[in-house]
């Protein structure tokens, strides 16, 4: 059988290596009718060297490339604040993760506002979804940090977070990015160029917002230590206060 297969400019200038003749690829998009000739035809979206070996050369050499432009620097790291007002979500809205974000989230700070901008985690549509989530939540100034992600799975479910155009706008947030993809094991380029990496969702959440118990028992060892030494500088300054006192009358004696 022969299907034929049409590429366009438009949708071929994202890809990320050079196709030659006799390349084995992978190739995504949809099937439609071409009815002048009658023929269903192969509208080419996306294209992978087919292969686990083209396609970790070919993540090694994105890598890389994004790597010398500074990227994935540290120095270019933002900071958590320590008391989020909001946080945002990028993930699936039925999958395990944002539950898990939610459940933590709010077990741990009440509080806190979450804000869910859904997309898809895996297929054609999936990569310019996120791109859009996270433009969205970083211009909304409605939160004070994203969290990115999805549960686990195979290599090619997780691949999107490898994509250049979502790498890109991470490392163009003002808001902080946390990324969650998969299990602790999996890395993407989305973990080099997310501010903080979390091991999985659940942690995510735990990196995002504070313990409010914690943060209480914190508050009353702190007054406590304050009123110790409050009460120790009071001390002190009455022991000086009467020496002063017995020298002074001393001297007045004599």
């Amino acid at each position: 059988s022969v299907l034929k297969a049409v590429a366009f400019r438009s949708k071929m200038q994202f890809v990320k290596f050079k196709p030659e003749n006799g390349m084995q690829v992978t190739a995504l998009g949809s099937v439609g009718v071409y009815e002048r000739d009658g023929i269903y035809q192969l509208y080419v979206e996306r294209m992978l060297p087919a292969g686990e070996g083209a396609l970790e050369r070919m993540l090694a050499e994105l890598k890389a490339r994004l790597e010398r432009e500074g990227l994935f620097d540290p120095k270019y790291k933002q900071s958590l604040k320590l008391m989020p007002k909001a946080v945002g979500i990028v993930t699936s809205p039925t999958g395990a993760a944002v539950r898990d974000i939610i459940k933590v989230a709010k077990a741990r700070y009440p509080g806190v506002k979450l804000y869910l901008a859904p997309v898809r985690v895996q297929g054609i549509e999936s990569e310019q979804e996120i791109v859009q989530a996270l433009e969205l939540l970083d211009k909304s100034m409605l939160t004070d940090v994203i969290i990115i992600g999805r549960g686990g799975g195979s290599k090619e479910d997780l691949w999107v977070f490898n994509a250049e155009s979502i790498v890109r706008r991470i490392f163009a947030c003002k808001v902080p990015v946390i990324a969650a993809v998969g299990h602790e094991t999996d890395y993407t380029l989305v973990d080099y160029a997310a501010d903080v990496r979390a091991a999985t969702p659940s942690q995510a959440a735990e990196l995002a917002v504070p313990d409010v118990k914690a943060l209480l028992q914190r508050i009353k060892g702190l007054q406590s230590s304050a009123t110790g030494q409050i009460r120790m500088e009071l001390q002190q300054r009455k022991l000086r206060l009467e020496r002063n006192s017995s020298d002074y009358l001393q001297g007045c004696i004599k």
